[in-house]
């Protein structure tokens, strides 16, 4: 999808500060209100603005410990890959999962409160499925950028 260059200003702002107000997003990106709302409109129906939410800082919601984790599976058969997506989704810990290539099969990027709790995490909802054959966890020990805008 092509974007304008009035797009592509309401989106940086929006993706600096999703909480502004229509006339403060207006004044921000120099458009009238009502264009503003009409391309918002069509941002969103587009799926180009899948949502508009609030990032918490983990530390504060006891989700302080990141932890990347490469995950095998035994084999790729539709039922081995549907059940682990399914494991995925249900699991609120799995902020990520991506498939990759490489030796892993996936990567998870996975927040709990400290050590204990992830080894419980891990030993309860990953270890125990049959479609796991290995996992390997990375601790984070500083993040030295961590950032939900994209490059526009």
């Amino acid at each position: 999808m092509k974007l304008s260059d009035q797009e592509l200003s309401i989106l940086r702002e929006l993706q600096r500060d999703a909480s502004l107000s229509l006339a403060e997003l207006s004044d921000r990106c120099s458009m009238a209100q009502s264009t503003l709302w009409r391309k918002l409109q069509d941002l969103e129906a587009s799926g180009v603005i899948k949502a508009r939410v609030a990032v918490l800082d983990p530390a504060m919601v006891d989700a302080k410990l990141c932890v990347l984790a490469s995950v095998s599976l035994h084999d790729h058969t539709e039922e081995a890959v549907n059940a682990f997506t399914s494991l995925v989704q249900r699991l609120p810990q799995i902020m990520e999962c991506q498939k990759v290539s490489g030796e892993a099969d996936y990567m998870l990027k996975i927040r709990t409160n400290d050590v204990d709790a992830y080894e419980q995490f891990m030993s309860h909802n990953l270890l125990r499925n049959p479609y796991i054959r290995s996992v390997t966890s990375s601790f984070v020990l500083k993040d030295v950028k961590s950032t939900t805008a994209l490059p526009l």
